[in-house]
């Protein structure tokens, strides 16, 4: 044998030695794996319409772009773009100085106007009263007095004993004190009967209208608020600190992302299939690990003229860690909707399918090498339509086989397992 084929025979037996290595190494591993308990269900076969998959996009179920109601500077922007903001958080502050003194003012003019009509309904007081009547009382005395003095100066006059003039002087007097009790008994009548009722009414208006203009300049403060509609996330600014905004001008972007709306264009030939309220898979590109149901929620009436095709909505729980959405608008996703008649197919519980690889598998239940014994069975499968909590699957299963839907997490093909449950 020459230099050369004995290179050859000696590198092959070195990659036969490196062959049985790991060979025995393998089945070593495969031998020390440890036995994983599971849960399993049974693969049942129902009759379903058959299923085709269109593409979609994701899109916020709420949109809001949120302006300006009034004029005026910004003073304060707390917000950044990806912000989660909750339902009346405030997104902007105007600068408020000027109207504030105003509604301060307005106030006290309100307190006023509202002591005022107090003052009015409470009527006189006791002591007004008391002080009126006196004061009426004085004046009869005062004109009693007089009215005598005027009939004794009369008898002097008529004796000569005062001259025209002094019997004038007195007359007049006694006329001063009987008017001026005259208008003492009218004043004691007017604090007894109280304010006239038109000037309640009065000072109840001008009540009326000075709450009008503190509502008013409340209502022009709260503006200069500027506040997100609902809760969702800040999608994009419009405005920073310093800036001049004009009324309806825009400051923010505000999306509702706690639901998500799947928008896919579905062919007419489907479109009769396809009912409002049917549950619906959906796959979203960019999430290969989850599968996500949602609820188809409207059926555009209006086809594209040019592509013949309808625009469908299925909406979409979306989940919310740590204040960032896992299914983020814009996405692409994929739909299964029903295209034809029903045929039968088999269905698993959604929790028996193994996400985040190459292509959607699941684990069955199969015989061990020794009696009594069993190992997963890995499955690749293709999904369909969704039924409640089971998905319908294509692949190599037969109806009554054990698919695991717990513990199916870390399983690795040909592990052996252990049946803890069986779910109906």
């Amino acid at each position: 044998m020459d230099k050369r084929a004995r290179i050859i025979v000696s590198g092959m037996k070195a990659w036969g030695i490196v062959f049985f290595l790991c060979l025995t190494g393998q089945q070593t591993v495969e031998a020390q794996r440890p036995v994983s308990n599971v849960v399993v269900e049974t693969v049942i076969e129902q009759s379903v319409a058959a299923g085709q998959t269109f593409v979609g996009t994701t899109t916020p179920v709420k949109k809001s772009m949120v302006g300006s109601a009034v004029d005026g500077r910004v003073a304060d922007y707390p917000i950044n773009e990806g912000d989660f903001v909750k339902k009346n958080q405030p997104l902007a502050q105007l600068r408020t100085a000027t109207i504030e003194l105003e509604l301060e003012a307005a106030k006290d003019e309100l307190k006023l106007r509202k002591e005022e009509l107090n003052e009015l309904e409470n009527g006189s007081r006791p002591a007004e009263i008391r002080q009126a009547k006196a004061a009426m009382l004085a004046a009869k005395t005062a004109m009693e007095y007089h009215q005598n003095k005027k009939n004794r100066a009369e008898e002097l006059y008529r004796s000569n004993a005062i001259n025209a003039d002094e019997l004038q002087l007195i007359v007049s007097e006694q006329i001063q004190a009987e008017q001026k009790y005259l208008q003492a008994k009218e004043s004691y009548q007017l604090v007894v009967d109280g304010p006239r009722k038109e000037r309640i009414e009065q000072a109840r208006a001008q009540v009326a209208i000075q709450q009008s203009i503190v509502e008013k300049l409340q209502d022009q403060l709260s503006k200069h608020t500027i506040k997100a509609p609902f809760d969702g996330f800040i999608s994009a600014e419009h405005t920073e600190v310093g800036q001049w905004v004009q009324r309806g001008e825009l400051v923010a972007e505000v999306l509702a992302l706690n639901e998500i709306d799947v928008l896919s264009q579905v062919p007419e030939s489907v479109i009769p299939f396809v009912k409002r309220g049917m549950q619906v898979n959906v796959r979203i590109a960019a999430l290969p690990e989850h599968l996500f149901t949602g609820e188809l929620v409207s059926i555009v009436p209006q086809a594209d003229v040019r592509s013949r095709t309808f625009p469908v909505k299925i909406r979409v729980r979306n989940g919310i860690e740590n204040d960032i959405p896992l299914i983020k608008s814009g996405m692409i996703a994929r739909v299964t909707l029903p295209t034809g008649a029903k045929t039968k197919s088999l269905f698993v519980p959604k929790d028996a399918l193994v996400l985040g690889g190459r292509t959607t598998m699941i684990y069955v239940v199969a015989t061990g090498e020794k009696k009594g014994t069993f190992v997963a069975k890995p499955v690749a499968v293709e999904t369909g339509i969704a039924m409640g909590e089971r998905i319908q699957v294509i692949g190599n299963l037969q109806p009554g086989q054990q698919v695991i839907i717990r513990g199916n997490e870390r399983l690795r093909p040909g592990q052996p397992v252990t049946i803890l449950k069986t779910n109906q």
